[in-house]
């Protein structure tokens, strides 16, 4: 049998099970650190280490935080091919977004940068914690990290990566420079969804990030706000 086992939390007060947050092979400190992060939306966590891909396979979680290290795509990838794991919340720890990207076919929906700190780890799960718990209703953007292709409107093509997107619009990393009203094309892949590509603008520009609001005259959308839909209902 694996050796695994649970952090002992206080009870939720719900009548619903609680949601449950896979940490699998963190340190001591991170794992303390995550859990009380967790603690604070309600959302349980359970260490697991030796075996922690067959479990994925097996148990139900909605959250799974792993390390970026070696055997991390073997987890990660039984997560996505289980059947009642396939839409879990993946988060990464270590490592850049850049060496995230290694991972994309497996949709890492957020990343904890290391060295781990409070702060910073407890606005990362305030702002994805309802998609863990499933209150979609009240979850507009769904957060996921992929290769994004981007041609301006001069024909330049940039290279970017998403932080998250709805079926109107998407935000991204990068360091290339496209200034506010550029007209794009965007091209990306997500876990099922084949390759898509729709026009947008550039909306808002920050440091290293911009945002990209689609053309809803643009038929190709349809198709992802059909995936963002049976991502959402899975």
């Amino acid at each position: 049998m694996a050796n695994s086992f649970g952090i002992a939390l206080a009870p939720i007060s719900s009548g619903k099970k609680a949601a449950r947050a896979a940490l699998v092979d963190l340190n001591e400190s991170s794992r303390f650190l995550l859990s009380e992060c967790f603690r604070q939306f309600g959302i349980d966590t359970v260490v697991t280490s030796a075996g922690s891909a067959e479990r994925l396979r097996q148990e139900k979680f909605e959250a799974c935080v792993l390390n970026l290290a070696p055997g991390a795509e073997k987890v990660m990838e039984a997560a996505r091919t289980s059947p009642s794991n396939s839409r879990i919340v993946l988060y990464g720890l270590g490592g850049s977004a850049k060496a995230a990207m290694r991972y994309s076919q497996y949709g890492i929906n957020a990343m904890f940068q290391e060295p781990l700190e409070r702060p910073a780890a407890l606005k990362l799960v305030r702002a994805t914690h309802m998609l863990v718990l499933h209150e979609f209703r009240r979850y507009v953007r769904v957060p996921i990290m992929t290769d994004v292709s981007i041609v301006s409107h001069d024909r330049r093509r940039l290279s970017a990566s998403s932080l998250d997107l709805s079926s109107g619009g998407m935000s991204v990393k990068s360091c290339e420079d496209l200034g506010t009203g550029s007209n794009v094309e965007v091209s990306f892949s997500l876990l099922t969804l084949p390759r898509v590509t729709v026009r947008g603008t550039v909306t808002w520009r920050k440091t290293k990030s911009f945002g990209i609001r689609f053309d809803s005259a643009d038929e190709r959308r349809r198709r992802l706000k059909q995936w963002i839909d049976g991502y959402l209902e899975a």
